[in-house]
């Protein structure tokens, strides 16, 4: 947090300076008012309306002071929100894609709205009073000092007996704010996985099922709110109590001092400046324990240290991190390859090689580990048993971005942005536009793309609602073929597709100066022969067969 605060030093120091002008108007109302206390035991009229009219003149002051501190404020904390939105969104972007698919993606929406709006309501108006109270407490501290050493320091010591007091609920306070957090985020995953299965819930009439369920989460978030709203204003008025109760004893000291003879003026004085003591650190206790739980919730949503083996650039990885750069010249192999996934062994011990250039189809029959040996390949699944190397490199020493570049991949669910047709072919990267159109033209795009009014630059709605699946895929299948990676691979890319076109496009992919590792459940007569190997899956091992054969065998089964 000091840190994200210091970072914008200049701006720090003057939103500090913004906060802490209302110390000023508040000892200037201070004064203001024990001179018109003073006013009545001079009983001068003349006297009293001078009074008044510097009176005037403080509220009048006190009103700009107020304008400039909002303008000096308002700008640094719009930065500091803006700043933590990108660290939030860049901690998300830095996970690894295993780290990233092992929470729910509405979890990371949850940081991303709930606590980083949990943290903009708490952080920035405790701050302000901490800032505020922590000035008036030291301001009214010297100059009672000035007035009554002996008083001040006693009014110190009973501060500090105060300050250790609240101190004891600090924990707590932490405590509650994060359960507070915690049931945001699941109260956002339940209305995600709701929606998401509205379909099929409205199709088999269970509304009232989810209905209680989304109830329930709803009364736990608020419990939990009340709880710690609850137990933040029980600090709060634990500290008001002994504040009133020590301003009682003020009370006393003050009628004393003018039974021994002090001024109106100066006794008056004397009560605003220990009130300005005692009543500041009754406030900014409980408020300084819920500052400290905004920041653990700044940690929670952008600590990067917390979470091992984050992505990060090439240059800046440590010695123990993967290191390696990409480097392909010769073949992929398997060397005792074993996943296994909850009780279930997908792979136990697979040792095979996948050559540079060569064009491999995966098959086998369902749920026997397709998707997961071509994730384990494209290095999107890491948690495996052997060996993976590219060429004499492990791939677990391989740096993912790095590898990323040179690889892509055509999924069967397409993801789409909502851009332009040309940008989510070229994912926001510099393209010739004859490539690009060339890239559009072997994905089959060419008819639906003069049917659109503005052809490539047609701009897509959210996931491309405004195209069949039949086109969204072949968008998805342009974008690989822009790339020009080394390696491509395809999980049933062609399945939404009609024969023709998947025809077509299976040739052209076949046609590629890559590496090309499919799966496909679908056989295209003259076309899937031209694979050079065909990788099948059975009860946990790879047996690979000449693509040619394997076909000739399954035709004839046919």
């Amino acid at each position: 947090m000091k840190s994200l605060l210091l970072s914008r030093k200049k701006s720090f120091i003057l939103y500090l300076f913004g906060c802490f002008l209302p110390v000023i108007d508040t000892l200037l109302r201070n004064i203001a008012t024990a001179l018109l206390i003073g006013s009545i035991e001079k009983g001068d009229i003349d006297y009293f309306l001078r009074i008044v009219l510097l009176s005037l003149a403080f509220a009048v002051l006190g009103f700009f002071l107020f304008l400039i501190s909002r303008f000096l404020r308002i700008k640094f904390m719009r930065d500091i929100i803006l700043e933590v939105r990108l660290k939030a969104f860049d901690k998300i972007l830095a996970y690894s894609i295993q780290q990233f698919s092992s929470k729910s993606k509405d979890q990371y929406v949850s940081h991303l709205i709930n606590d980083v709006q949990l943290f903009e309501q708490n952080f920035f108006f405790k701050l302000i009073n901490v800032v505020f109270l922590g000035g008036w407490y030291l301001f009214s501290l010297v100059i009672l000092a000035w007035l009554d050493w002996l008083f001040a320091l006693s009014l110190l010591a009973i501060s500090i007996l105060v300050f250790f007091i609240i101190r004891i609920f600090e924990k707590k306070t932490i405590g509650l704010q994060a359960s507070v957090s915690q049931a945001n985020e699941d109260y956002t995953l339940n209305i995600a996985n709701t929606f998401n299965g509205l379909e099929i819930i409205k199709l088999n009439r269970i509304e009232d099922r989810f209905l209680l369920d989304s109830l329930e989460k709803v009364n736990q978030t608020e419990l939990r709110k009340f709880r710690y709203t609850v137990f933040t204003e029980s600090q709060k008025s634990l500290s008001n109590f002994l504040g009133y109760f020590i301003f009682v004893g003020i009370i006393v000291y003050a009628i004393n001092s003018i039974l021994q003879g002090a001024s109106f003026t100066e006794t008056a004085l004397m009560i605003q400046l220990a009130n300005g003591i005692i009543w500041p650190v009754a406030q900014i206790l409980p408020i300084f324990n819920e500052l400290k739980a905004a920041s653990n919730i700044y940690d929670k949503i952008t600590f990067k240290d917390s979470v091992p083996n984050l992505i990060t650039p090439l240059d800046n990885r440590s010695t123990h991190q993967p290191s390696q750069p990409y480097s392909f010249s010769n073949c992929i192999q398997a060397k005792n390859l074993s996943f296994e996934y909850y009780d279930k062994t997908v792979l136990n011990h697979v040792s095979f090689s996948i050559e540079k250039g060569k064009k491999y189809l995966i098959k086998g029959a369902s749920g026997e580990g397709k998707s997961t040996l071509l994730k384990l390949l494209s290095m999107t699944l890491d948690s495996y048993n052997g060996e993976l190397f590219l060429d004499q490199t492990p791939y677990k020493k391989i740096d993912p971005l790095d590898f990323y570049n040179h690889m892509s991949m055509i999924y069967q669910d397409v993801f789409l942005f909502e851009d332009t047709i040309a940008n989510n072919i070229t994912l926001y990267k510099n393209m010739d536009h004859d490539h690009i159109l060339n890239s559009a033209y072997l994905a089959g795009m060419n008819d639906f793309l003069n049917a659109l009014p503005d052809g490539i630059n047609t701009r897509l709605e959210e996931n491309g609602k405004n195209l069949s699946g039949g086109q969204r895929q072949r968008i998805s299948i342009a974008r690989a073929i822009a790339k020009k990676s080394d390696i491509l691979f395809v999980d049933e890319g062609t399945s939404s597709l009609d024969v023709v076109t998947a025809r077509n496009i299976e040739n052209t992919l076949l046609d590629l100066d890559c590496t090309l590792i499919a799966i496909s459940h679908r056989y295209y007569p003259e076309i899937s022969e031209r694979y050079d190997s065909v990788l099948y899956i059975r009860e946990g091992q790879v047996l690979e067969y000449d693509a040619k054969d394997y076909f000739s065998r399954e035709v004839i089964a046919i």
